[in-house]
């Protein structure tokens, strides 16, 4: 599940950096994916508890803590990423998303009570190097805005990822897909109404482009169905952290779709950080 969601995600922010350069804000690249994943998500949702004979779980109110603070997180995580891809390439933002993996562990102890061994700090110091040396600029300046962008992408979709395994953890179910389907859809409808909202009140007009934009716009809702039921199942059955750990076959992924599709090229320093990063997140997958 986390292989299917991980080549979802890739082809869904192809699709959403696109949008972004030539029609749409961050904001309106993001909410184009819950216009266009939400309907689609409680549809399938009701289809397949009819089917399978079962009814919808009535979850606690932790659940719906989990789903808002998740939500609200990964939201603001992929504004940071639309407005990322605008300012580096498309691997390379990737690349600096990725940090979620690392932090995802610290998120998880303290959040759900998961800890890490000493092994799984030295990999979590070993992965930060390589995210200081991938998002240095050519003068030598370490902290810039695409590096707080990739950093604070990396944080908040760690809080997301964590936060949806603990909603999925509250929904009184023993099928990992009908658990899976309940958070989703319960977190996309949430994200759909906040979005709507707050673009109406702050960016009105992004909401008529992203109806203009339906042609490539839906394609980010179907990609983003996709990639979510996957991410969510898997957080069902294992640790956050574990299942993002596996995700960073992305990374591969993203660096093809920089070359072949936006025809980027990215430097020696660029690919040593993103060779650093993968070697630290494989580490802390074999010591966790």
């Amino acid at each position: 599940m986390t292989l299917a969601a991980a080549c979802f995600q890739t082809l869904r922010y192809m699709f959403q950096k696109q949008l972004a350069a030539r029609t749409l804000s961050a904001a309106g690249a993001t909410f184009a994916r819950f216009l266009y994943s939400a309907p689609l998500i409680a549809v399938g949702l009701a289809a397949y508890v009819f089917v399978s004979g079962q009814s919808l779980p009535l979850p606690p109110p932790a659940f719906w803590a989990f789903c808002m603070t998740g939500g609200v997180a990964q939201i603001t995580a992929t504004i940071c990423v639309v407005r990322l891809f605008q300012m580096r390439n498309f691997g390379v933002g990737i690349a600096l998303m990725k940090t979620e993996v690392i932090l995802s562990v610290l998120v998880g102890l303290l959040l759900l009570g998961e800890g890490v061994s000493l092994r799984a700090f030295a990999a979590i110091l070993l992965g930060l190097c390589g995210v200081l040396l991938l998002s240095a600029q050519p003068r030598g300046r370490v902290l810039n805005a695409g590096m707080a962008l990739g950093l604070a992408s990396g944080a908040l979709f760690a809080l997301s990822a964590v936060s949806y395994r603990g909603a999925t953890l509250n929904v009184a179910a023993a099928d990992p897909w009908l658990r899976a389907g309940t958070t989703l859809s319960a977190v996309t409808m949430m994200q759909l109404l906040g979005m709507a909202v707050w673009l109406w009140a702050a960016q009105p007009g992004q909401i008529a482009a992203v109806w203009a934009a339906r042609r490539k716009a839906l394609w980010i809702g179907l990609l983003s169905m996709a990639g979510s039921l996957g991410w969510f199942t898997a957080f069902s059955l294992q640790t956050a952290a574990y299942v993002k750990a596996i995700g960073q076959i992305e990374l591969v992924l993203s660096l093809i779709a920089s070359a072949v599709f936006f025809r980027e090229k990215s430097t020696l320093k660029e690919l040593t950080g993103m060779a650093i990063l993968c070697a630290a997140i494989l580490a802390l997958l074999w010591v966790v």
